[in-house]
């Protein structure tokens, strides 16, 4: 009884890992698509200056360890909301130099290009 299941398995398997890795394939290929379209957008969009206030800042941290060696890694990602004076809002990621030198607040001149932050001036 035993041995008639082994092939079965086998087959199963080897049926089910293609299709494990092409779906594993798709969704990175669709990251990456996606990554390098909105970079392409970005670079295609205008450059803006528009008066604006920052209304909220927060942070993403992630944390990654890894099982061998004991080799942790973490990593801050910086968002700043900025209001126009449409009264739209806009979030956008940022480095954490300019970060720590925006208070909620702020009044000034916000540049952008897309969803691309280049420089907020205070006024």
């Amino acid at each position: 009884m035993f041995p008639s299941a082994m092939p079965t398995f086998f087959t199963g398997f080897s049926l089910l890992f293609p299709i494990v890795f092409l779906f594993i394939l798709g969704v990175f290929a669709a990251i990456l698509m996606k990554g390098i379209g909105q970079w392409n957008k970005n670079n295609h969009a205008p450059r803006l200056s528009v008066p604006a206030t920052v209304v909220a800042k927060r942070t993403n941290v992630s944390h990654r360890s890894g099982s061998s060696h004991h080799v942790s890694s973490t990593s801050t990602t910086y968002y700043v909301t900025f209001e126009v004076e449409s009264g739209d809002r806009m979030e956008l990621c940022l480095p954490g130099t300019e970060y720590g030198l925006l208070i909620e607040g702020d009044v000034g001149t916000l540049s952008f290009q897309g969803t691309r932050y280049l420089h907020f001036e205070r006024a």
